[in-house]
């Protein structure tokens, strides 16, 4: 079995690839509890780094922070019908409480549309309290059957966004501009280019008219949906009795979205970037964009000290300019052992600095994702690693585009379609019926991952089917995760 400091090739085993570097690069633990996790302090680092970012986003497209209880009436859920139908087989529920049966069993929140629709439904009155537009940061529980850490697990963090709005148009442009949010964040802070696109009928969030997604590809070449925006219209509103007295003084029902990006976006990170070395993280999210090594021998006292005061003030040098540095003074560990488990947890610059780099004035800067040395001038370090680090994105995100276009593909019959979705990511004229989409999955394990917003037009029938096309756009298809 050939591997590479610990680890399973990509190329061999992606699957294990993926599950040992979660473990190797200390971001979690197995948990004594069935499909869960335990978050470690670099992985929930990562998290938090992710959680801000998206926050700040949140806050400057108007949204406000809320929290509501996990646990939910469970005859909330039967109030939308596809709801329901949809999260029922993943519904966790507690029946007893204090010793006695409960008279009403409480459902451990999948996702919160029914408590929050309850709750908006007291809270609207008039035309005047709306937009609502709100987003809360928590846990959720869906009780899967195959769990992975940080991709599928019954426990998992995200933010689901909620909002209420008096129309229509003002609803569908809130279901568009949080999928752009969710762009922009997956491009320009976790490097990963994405397909933006709506869904197809069968693939739809359950009680949604419309479901847009992001689409990512993986370095296997599968799909994952790393964040989607929903736009409800009024079947939640109905449910839950939102209505309102509009301008004309008449009572309507307010049209509703709801958006959501979770820990899973961990899982595209990983996936996404890494190699057969471990980890690639993005600079802009990483828990440590910098980690300096202090390379001395440990029975020189005099050049421990000098080497320790110049790597403690390059250090503060790049915190003054906003950089996370991690000084790595460990001892009992060599340089190389420490060289080797910084690049298995992917920090994006090692700067390795001994008494011979201090007597002439210099560093060693190790790029992650070049696997390269330079040597600088010490004094210039700062403002090299800044710019490295800007530069570090752009390869990175690079990197991800090339890749995979090179292995994306249109094709127009259905003998090529089954022959390349085993390569990458196909494009294909499509009737968008569910029992197609069916069909197709159990031949080829390929599923709809959505209708590009921008794409191949449709040019002809169904590839399978022959029926005619449903979608102006051909339809992407791929095995995913």
């Amino acid at each position: 079995m050939a591997k590479t400091k610990g680890l399973t090739s990509q190329q061999e085993d992606f699957s294990a690839w993926y599950n040992e570097i979660v473990y190797k690069a200390d971001l979690a633990d197995l948990s004594p509890v069935r499909g869960s996790m335990v978050i470690k302090p670099y992985g929930y680092a990562l998290w938090e780094h992710i959680q801000r970012s998206l926050d700040d986003m949140f806050k400057a497209t108007g949204h406000d922070n809320l929290y509501f209880p996990m646990l939910i009436p469970i005859s909330f859920f039967e109030r939308e019908a596809e709801h329901v139908e949809g999260f029922s087989p993943e519904l966790a529920v507690v029946t007893h409480a204090g010793g006695k049966e409960l008279e009403e069993p409480l459902a451990i929140r999948p996702t919160s549309e029914t408590i929050i629709g309850e709750m908006y439904s007291k809270w609207v009155q008039s035309y005047r309290d709306l937009p609502l537009l709100y987003n809360q940061w928590c846990n959720v529980m869906r009780w899967e059957m195959r769990t992975r850490p940080f991709l599928r697990t019954t426990e998992f963090l995200w933010q689901e966004g909620h909002t209420a709005h008096a129309t229509a148009e003002e609803a569908m442009a809130e279901t568009t501009q949080m999928v752009n949010v969710y762009a922009d964040f997956a491009e320009n802070f976790a490097a990963i280019p994405v397909i933006k696109g709506e869904k197809t009928e069968g693939e739809r969030f359950a009680g949604a008219l419309v479901t847009y997604t992001i689409e990512a590809m993986m370095r296997d070449s599968k799909a994952l949906q790393s964040g989607t925006s929903h736009y409800m219209g009024t079947n939640f509103s109905k449910a839950f009795d939102i209505s309102f007295n509009d301008v004309n003084n008449e009572q309507a029902y307010a049209f509703t979205t709801s958006w959501g990006l979770s820990t899973r976006m961990i899982g595209a990170i990983i996936m996404a970037h890494g190699d057969d070395k471990g980890l690639i993280m993005p600079p802009k999210i990483a828990p440590h964009q910098v980690v300096i090594v202090p390379i001395y021998r440990k029975d020189d006292q005099l050049a421990k000290d000098q080497v320790m005061a110049a790597v403690d003030e390059l250090a503060g040098q790049l915190r003054d300019q906003a950089v996370r540095v991690k000084v790595d003074s460990r001892g009992g560990m060599s340089p190389g052992w420490k060289f080797n488990e910084w690049e298995q947890k992917g920090v994006p610059l090692r700067l390795e600095l001994g008494p011979k780099d201090l007597e002439a004035g210099e560093v060693v800067i190790a790029n992650r994702l070049k696997e390269n040395k330079e040597t600088v001038k010490l004094a210039e370090a700062s403002s090299v690693v800044v710019s490295a680090l800007k530069q570090f994105h752009d390869d990175l995100y690079e990197r991800a585009r090339v890749f995979r276009d090179e292995r994306s593909f249109v094709v127009d019959d259905y003998e090529s379609f089954k022959e390349k979705v085993a390569q990458g990511w196909v494009h294909i004229n499509h009737c968008g019926k569910p029992a197609c989409e069916e069909a197709i999955q159990e031949e080829t394990k390929a599923t709809p991952r959505c209708i590009p917003f921008v794409g191949p037009e449709t040019d002809g029938p169904c590839v399978r089917c022959a029926e005619a096309s449903a979608y102006p756009r051909k339809v992407i298809f791929a095995k995913a995760y």
